[in-house]
């Protein structure tokens, strides 16, 4: 399966959800509670208030999709629970081990902060021409 590089998004809604919802009452959770665009790719997780459900909500290009889960054992994380700000935000590497049942979610982060382009710098040419003049000096008194 060949991956995008789009940056996905993962927004964990942060309350009880009724696991009766389905698309409409799920898109306007993420719409007006989320202040979020369901449409937008981004993947929106809700659980249920005994936390032996879970649900995603995603657009996949075509249509919104969602995605469900019970565990057998244990229980999900309470992501009602999750330090910050409102809504949670997981990486996908979180959203994984979330529906895989793990407690490590919210204990303390997984990934890393999201990694960006470098910011162009324009280099100073007499200070690299200085730098490297110096290493020159140094190589010759070795």
């Amino acid at each position: 399966m060949i991956g995008t590089t789009r940056q996905v998004a993962v927004y964990a809604y942060t309350q009880p959800t009724d696991m009766r919802k389905s698309f409409d009452a799920l898109s306007a959770l993420v719409t007006y509670e989320l202040q979020r665009n369901p449409l937008s790719g981004d993947l929106f997780l809700f659980v249920s208030r005994n936390r032996k459900r879970a649900k995603v909500l995603l657009w996949d290009g075509t249509g919104l999709c969602v995605y469900a889960k019970r565990l057998e054992q244990g229980s999900f994380t309470a992501v009602w629970a999750l330090p910050g700000d409102e809504p949670a935000r997981l990486t996908m590497s979180e959203l994984q081990l979330f529906l895989d049942g793990t407690d490590l979610v919210g204990r303390w982060p997984l990934s890393p902060d999201v990694c960006g382009p470098a910011p162009l710098v324009p280099r100073d040419h007499h200070h690299e021409t200085t730098r490297n003049h110096g290493r020159r000096s140094a190589r010759k008194h070795l």
